[in-house]
């Protein structure tokens, strides 16, 4: 029987990608307790909502962070236009969901790279990055960015996708759904990768739920729950919408429903093009907020739930914004799935969970 030795893990790793700080409590090679430490890259960037008028917002709200830059400009969008009362046009809506899903289709490609690198697999992570490309260059022709795209804007979009873009788009993403399909199989399937995820960081239905848990890694223990089920926004249009689930709840099941989670987004966007109706892509928003209103939104960032709050005080300045993202509500679980494991499975653990410390401090 060993003493129990409390051993710093991170910020800075050789392997995991995320600036995650952990005091694990191992007793030989097994993890007794998982003890997160935040607040390393914390930016204040809440606090600016006092010194930029909410148009400018925008701008910050996009870089909480790289992969989900889309998402967070448009929950932010959304809940200030709650705020206000504004309408935007049905075909924005629609774009709004093009562009959110190729995010997702970005982020868990990146992702599902990390982690083959992670088990060892590199030529795995070349071929999830070689795709991830593909996906970027949608972006860069239909945004002009490949990270931050300042695409959405209160009001609606600052551009449009026209007919030969859309076929375009649909073109790329059938290649990219061909050769992904490949490198799912062969991530799914080896049998090195299972060695390393089958039964390993279980949390179970009842510990999820417990512990409100969130995102691919709530689905992957069978939590059925998925923002893009309450049909908000363009969401709404799709004829049929199920949350990719799994009952097994450990390292290889959350693998799983990130790598499902692709072709389902691939699935969404071609839909809403084919449905895209025509008109106008914004409106005009005059005038400030109302003192003390206040709006809240919930988005499906690709690590899960994202909340946005916002109050108004009268001014072109919001008196307050508050966002609470899927990371900082998975940290609890994620220390749950942490308890026992061998000391060696900590890195896949953690990256199967896919943490955003960016996203968590603000």
């Amino acid at each position: 029987m060993g003493k129990a030795t409390v051993i710093p893990f991170g910020p800075q790793h050789p392997v995991l990608p995320e600036p995650l700080h952990l005091d694990l409590v191992v007793e030989d090679e097994k993890v007794l307790e998982a003890i997160p430490q935040i607040g390393f890259v914390h930016r204040g960037l809440e606090k600016l909502v006092e010194t930029r008028d909410y148009n400018q917002f925008i701008f910050i709200a996009e870089r909480i962070c790289g992969i989900c830059a889309f998402g967070h400009s448009m929950g932010y969008a959304e809940t200030v236009e709650r705020l206000m009362g504004v309408e935007i046009p049905k075909r924005a809506e629609y774009l709004r969901v093009i562009w959110h899903e190729l995010s997702r289709v970005h982020s868990h490609i990146l992702w599902l790279g990390l982690a083959a690198d992670a088990f060892g697999f590199e030529s795995l992570f070349m071929h999830c990055w070689r795709l991830r490309e593909r996906v970027l260059d949608i972006f860069e022709k239909t945004t002009g960015g490949r990270v931050i795209f300042s695409v959405v804007k209160v009001g609606g979009v600052v551009r449009d996708i026209d007919a030969v873009q859309f076929a375009e788009i649909k073109r790329v993403l059938e290649g990219i759904k061909d050769d992904y399909r490949q490198i799912m199989n062969a991530f799914l399937k080896d049998s090195s990768v299972k060695n390393r995820t089958v039964g390993v960081g279980h949390v179970s239905h009842e510990d999820a739920l417990a512990l409100s848990m969130v995102g691919p890694f709530a689905r992957a223990s069978s939590v059925n729950y998925d923002v893009r089920m309450l049909g908000r926004g363009g969401y709404a249009e799709l004829a049929d919408f199920r949350p990719i689930l799994d009952d097994q709840g450990d390292c290889y099941a959350r693998c799983k429903v990130r790598a499902l989670e692709v072709l389902q987004s691939i699935d969404i966007i071609e839909e809403m093009i084919s449905k895209i109706p025509e008109g106008d892509i914004s409106v005009s928003v005059k005038g400030s907020p109302v003192a003390g209103s206040e709006a809240s939104n919930v988005v499906e960032q690709p690590r899960g739930e994202c909340y946005y709050y916002a109050r108004g005080n009268g001014t072109k300045n919001l008196e307050r914004m508050r966002m609470r993202t899927p990371t900082s509500q998975n940290l609890a679980g994620m220390t749950a799935a942490l308890k026992g494991c061998d000391l060696a499975d900590v890195n896949n653990i953690i990256l199967t969970i896919d943490p955003c410390i960016s996203c968590t401090e603000r």
